[in-house]
Formats: C-alpha cells, structure tokens, sequence
C-alpha cells in the first residue's frame, strides 16, 4: 500500500491519492513545514511540487494493529517545487494509517533528512 501511495504521487495519479490519504492527513516535510492534504496533493496535482523519484531504500519496517500501522524507512526523494532546481535528498521516513471505513488511509507522515 505504501509503495502504491509513493508511485501515485510520482506519477500524479491523484485518484488514487486521494484514496490513500484521509481528508486530515498532514506532512511534515523535512524542513518542518506542516502541509494539509489539500495542500500536498494540491500542489501535486498543480505541478507545483514534482516528484521525480520518491521509493524507499530500505526495507519498510511496520507496527500494526487492528485500527492503525505505522511503517518507518529510508527513503530516497528526488523533487522540484515551483519549476524549481530537483532537490535529491536521503530521509527517513514515517507514515502512520489508521483504518477508516474498512480501508487503511494516510493520516501523519513525516520527512526527516538523514544525510
């Protein structure tokens, strides 16, 4: 499901993106900025934010219970905000899902750099 949800943001399938993610789901990207769905998938689909490479380098490692997971990995993210530079950057990574309406949706991820 997490790699799913990495490839629909690389490739702005937003369908699917929008499934993935809970309507208050938030990131805190690696600068600490906290963004919204709306925001992220947003600025995604508006070309704002591009991702040409965002896949986990490491094993994902998951804690899950019956209503929530929570996965941690490294993750190697190459992306361009505002037809900007491509910023390629190391993190770690966590996402947290709780189980809403029978499926698993995003609720928290958080971007920590690790270079």
């Amino acid at each position: 499901m997490e790699r799913q949800r990495l490839r629909s943001l690389v490739t702005g399938d937003m369908e699917p993106a929008d499934v993935l993610h809970a309507d208050d789901y938030q990131l805190i990207t690696p600068r600490g900025i906290a963004l919204s769905k709306a925001e992220y998938l947003g600025a995604i689909a508006s070309g704002q934010l591009r991702y040409q490479v965002f896949e986990a380098v490491s094993d994902i490692v998951v804690r899950a219970s019956d209503q929530m997971a929570i996965l941690r990995y490294r993750a190697r993210i190459d992306v361009s905000a505002d037809h900007g530079d491509l910023l390629s950057l190391t993190c770690w990574h966590t996402d947290c899902y709780e189980l809403r309406e029978g499926r698993r949706q995003a609720v928290w991820s958080q971007a920590t750099t690790a270079d």
